[in-house]
């Protein structure tokens, strides 16, 4: 008996991956799980560029405005919560369709979690005083150096995966890069990675256009409205940052939104070299016909 099939749409932010993975779902006839570690929090629709009101009336879709910024969620929930509701869902339809740009929330559910050492509270605190301190720079520079490898891989302006990553390497005295290799578990479920590819000059267009839309859209009001919230976690991510250094008046609103594209660039670029480093992953243009894309690949 053949197993059910997860048809999982990545690829870089601003590439296309949302309209695809609708059309693929309606043509399917199932459900999109969405593997984005922003659009799951109900507060920042705008600013993670989740689907909007017609696109979710379109296809069910699961993990998109489902929690909020004050509960704690991460690639090990996503990857629990994940695999919980699969049955049933592989009973409506033996093809279930997964969308999203965080690679590690992918990763974890394809071929689930590393064990990875834990770290001691002395440790942890340590790393934390130093990013209250410090800021972000000195860890990315403490990274770069004791593990160039998941520096290259890891998205820099994430002080909570470059704290975790040195958390683990302070610790354990080893790369955290070598201690993620592990075996991949076996899942019940064969899957298919397609990634969407655009030309560099379009994407940046894309990126460029989309970040005017949000703004268009009300993207100042929502970050103002999380100003209070901009401790956590959630928060500390490409576009907020910019927005609420507007609001604290180091930034002009113009350079805050010329350094939101700038930065939105880099990190669709560094998502784009990590997924050329996956030899599984299948590149296709994402205005490609649904039923051509069906029909080549499952």
């Amino acid at each position: 008996m053949n197993k059910p099939v997860l048809l999982v749409i990545g690829g870089p932010t601003g590439s296309g991956k949302t309209d695809l993975s609708i059309r693929l779902a309606k043509h399917i006839g199932c459900s999109i799980l969405s593997a984005d570690s922003r659009q799951v929090f109900a507060e920042m629709p705008i600013g993670s560029a989740a689907p909007d009101a017609d696109q979710l009336a379109e296809v069910k879709h699961y993990f998109v405005g489902s929690k909020s910024i004050n509960e704690p969620f991460n690639a090990g929930l996503f990857e629990k919560e994940v695999m919980e509701l699969l049955p049933s869902l592989f009973e409506e339809h033996p093809i279930q369709v997964v969308c999203g740009g965080t690679g590690l929330y992918i990763d974890a559910l394809i071929n689930g979690l590393d064990e990875l050492p834990s770290a001691s509270e002395e440790v942890r605190d340590e790393l934390r005083h130093q990013f209250q301190q410090s800021g972000i720079h000195a860890l990315q520079e403490e990274l770069k150096k004791a593990d160039p490898v998941y520096a290259s891989q890891v998205d820099l302006n994430n002080p909570q995966r470059i704290i975790r990553a040195l958390e683990v390497i302070r610790s354990s005295g080893q790369r955290y890069s070598d201690l993620r290799q592990k075996k991949a578990v076996e899942r019940p479920f064969d899957v298919i990675y397609l990634a969407t590819d655009l030309p560099r000059e379009e994407l940046y267009r894309n990126i460029n256009q989309r970040t005017q839309s949000m703004l268009n859209k009300g993207w100042l009001k929502e970050a103002e409205l999380l100003l209070p919230y901009r401790h956590l976690n959630a928060l500390q991510t490409v576009g907020y940052k910019e927005l609420f250094q507007f609001f604290d008046g180091t930034l002009s609103l113009e350079q805050a939104v010329d350094l939101i594209r700038q930065n939105t660039r880099h990190y669709a670029k560094r998502q784009v070299t990590w997924l050329r480093n996956k030899a599984t992953i299948a590149w296709v243009n994402p205005l490609e016909d649904a039923d051509a894309l069906i029909k080549k690949f499952l």
